[in-house]
């Protein structure tokens, strides 16, 4: 899709209507004059045979190529996608003790488990990816790596414990990102981090002030919302209702340009996976084609030229 940069630019095209505008009405007043010339074998002497169309050939290219030009002033522009160099997704899961609730079958952590697997298997080898899982506190248990199988096991080494720490997840993760070498590259990797959970933060820092820091450093936070507000958990020997936080994982994925998902089952989350990794890793970038543009105004002004010293043996 063609977009233009500076569109205040496409005025210019105004005044080439106004010259085609005169152009034209030149035409019919030329017309209107030959209709008064009563004297035909005397006009037909005068006016120049065999021109017919061939007579606005050279004014047409020439009223195109000021289109061209005015055009290009705008600086056209085509979206282009490019993938991410560096790119590196911090995959963040809750290990509460909530998640042992089984309103998502087989129980929400095992479901977490099968499809964050799917996700990481599917991501393109190209990424770096790491893994931190939080309950009362967050921690790496995979640094960004190229190597899949190392996610994999540490996600099938998740265990759970008590209280939810979800500030201190996005905390840890940037902190995981500034980690990821340089290469040679200047500033930090692209980066994103995917965090699910499905309770309310009950320690650590909070969730807005994690917002904030991932905000700062231009890493977006996409968050899941992960199982249903009629889960149940036991808890310390307790029976306890763990409903989902929607609210707070919405404002994350808000203050930090990501993106809010809920999931209620194991098919939902696998589509949320499916639907971030697809989008995950390729930045829309604005291609300048002025000189396209600037290419065809040079085309249409030889164009006339040509038609005009063929024909007329003058320049437009």
């Amino acid at each position: 899709m063609i977009r233009f940069l500076q569109p205040w630019w496409l005025l210019t095209v105004l005044p080439v209507l106004l010259v085609l505008g005169v152009y034209v009405w030149r035409q019919f007043r030329r017309r209107h004059y030959a209709m008064k010339f009563t004297n035909v074998d005397l006009l037909r002497s005068l006016a120049p045979k065999g021109l017919g169309w061939r007579r606005h050939a050279a004014a047409g290219a020439f009223l195109l190529s000021l289109v061209a030009l005015a055009l290009a002033m705008a600086r056209p522009s085509i979206d282009r996608e490019e993938p991410l160099e560096r790119a590196t997704v911090m995959l963040a899961i809750d290990v509460s003790l909530s998640m042992e609730a089984d309103d998502v079958q087989p129980n929400r952590i095992e479901a977490a488990q099968e499809a964050a697997k799917a996700f990481v298997q599917e991501l393109p080898p190209s990424y770096n990816l790491g893994l931190v899982s939080f309950a009362k506190s967050a921690n790496v248990l995979v640094s960004p790596t190229k190597d899949r199988e190392a996610v994999i096991a540490g996600i099938d080494g998740l265990t759970l414990a008590e209280a939810t720490a979800t500030g201190e997840a996005v905390f840890t993760s940037l902190d995981a990102i500034r980690s990821v070498p340089a290469d040679g590259a200047n500033g930090a990797p692209p980066a994103r981090i995917l965090l699910l959970s499905d309770g309310y933060r009950t320690s650590g820092r909070s969730v807005e002030d994690a917002g904030a820091a991932a905000g700062a450093a231009n890493v977006p936070v996409s968050t899941i919302a992960f199982g249903t507000d009629a889960g149940i958990a036991n808890i310390a020997g307790d029976l306890k209702p763990v409903p989902v936080d929607r609210l707070s994982l919405q404002e994350l994925a808000k203050a930090t340009n990501g993106h809010f998902y809920e999931a209620a089952s194991l098919d939902e989350l696998r589509g949320v996976y499916e639907d971030i990794g697809t989008s995950i890793g390729h930045r829309v970038q604005s291609q300048e084609i002025t000189q396209w543009y600037a290419g065809f105004a040079l085309l249409f002004g030889l164009m006339a030229a040509a038609a005009s010293l063929l024909w007329t043996s003058r320049l437009p």
